[in-house]
């Protein structure tokens, strides 16, 4: 093991992902050439080639761009995204990928012919350990939650694809429901570590916002059930504690997702999303998610890039029955004073 001095931790770019990490903490290095990283370990990298990522998100947000040469301080992760990469945790630590700006190192398997160049290079220079010789990890720093006897509804976006204007959705929910006199809470339970959704939430007006890294995950893909259920358990019941009547959670990527179409089935969410909006970018992805989605809760609203268009949202309510909602609408709040007065009839919120 290496002992880092000080100014060698201070002048590295620390990504979004380890902002809950103590910097006290970020010592020692480890570079074992042959040691197998493990998803959410922390890793000191260095920068060798610039391809598609060029900055890099750091743990305030700012997007610093990064030259070759520089050290960033980011965390092994999985990646699933159809628009960009497939990416996995090498089993080593060999060269490999930076393939998200908020600090995902990983090997990339493959990516949409729209990167034309490629994925962004990076060295791994060694993983921090601690004191015991284990390696830095988010789950160390996971937020301690614990049952809340307070259970405000909560809306659940969901979409048809990585790009089927779920955040838009989320965001639109949250000032709608704003415009309605409701304080907010809001959280990401899936997806791949990045402040940008987070940012936006808050900017729309949620008081507290939490997301999958808050509770030990670099990303969800690849997590296993259990390790993801139990981090939304978490994320769910800290947004209960903030006293909030209302809660909005996003879940990342399109129902086929294999994460995000299990999380939605379990019996956890069945019973504790009180119902969901729906993001479609077309008719087709509006009627197939609908028909899915209806049978593990209840579907209150379809919204949405196909929105943009309407012939789109005369196609979508024709085939499924149900008139979309624009963002505008959305944000204006007048389309949920139905379902507001529903969930405060039946003691739902405060």
């Amino acid at each position: 093991m290496m002992f880092l001095q000080s100014n060698r931790i201070s002048t590295a770019k620390r990504a979004f992902v380890t902002r809950r990490v103590e910097t006290a903490d970020l010592k020692l290095l480890t570079s074992e050439p042959a040691q197998a990283p493990e998803p959410g370990d922390l890793v000191l990298a260095r920068v060798d080639f610039i391809a598609n990522h060029t900055n890099l998100e750091l743990v305030t947000g700012r997007k610093s761009k990064m030259y070759p040469g520089d050290e960033i301080i980011i965390a092994y992760g999985n990646r699933y995204a159809p628009d960009q990469f497939e990416a996995e945790v090498p089993p080593n630590l060999a060269p490999c990928h930076l393939v998200a700006a908020g600090g995902i190192a990983s090997e990339a398997l493959g990516w949409s012919s729209r990167i034309v160049k490629g994925p962004t290079e990076i060295t791994p220079l060694g993983l921090f350990v601690g004191p015991d010789g284990r390696p830095v990890n988010l789950r160390d720093y996971a937020l301690n939650t614990s049952p809340c006897a307070y259970r405000p509804p909560v809306y659940g976006v969901v979409g048809g694809s990585m790009n089927a204007g779920k955040t838009t959705t989320a965001l639109s929910l949250i000032r709608g429901l704003r415009a309605q006199g409701l304080t907010v809470a809001a959280g990401k339970l899936t997806g791949t570590g990045s402040g940008g959704d987070l940012w936006q939430m808050l900017d729309a007006g949620a008081e507290t916002v939490l997301d999958f890294t808050d509770a030990g995950l670099a990303t969800t893909y690849l997590a296993g059930h259990d390790a993801i259920e139990a981090a939304a358990r978490k994320l769910i019941a800290a947004l209960e504690g903030t006293g909030a009547p209302a809660i909005v959670v996003e879940i990342a990527d399109g129902i086929l997702q294999p994460e995000t179409r299990r999380l939605i089935s379990s019996a956890f969410l069945k019973q504790r999303i009180s119902g969901y909006l729906y993001a479609a970018e077309s008719a087709t992805s509006a009627a197939f998610g609908t028909d899915w989605l209806g049978g593990q809760g209840r579907v209150i609203g379809i919204s949405g890039r196909m929105t943009c268009s309407p012939l789109a949202i005369r196609e979508t309510e024709h085939a499924t029955g149900i008139a979309p909602w624009t963002s505008e609408e959305l944000a204006d709040g007048q389309v949920l004073v139905p379902w507001i007065e529903e969930q405060q009839a039946i003691g739902d919120l405060a």
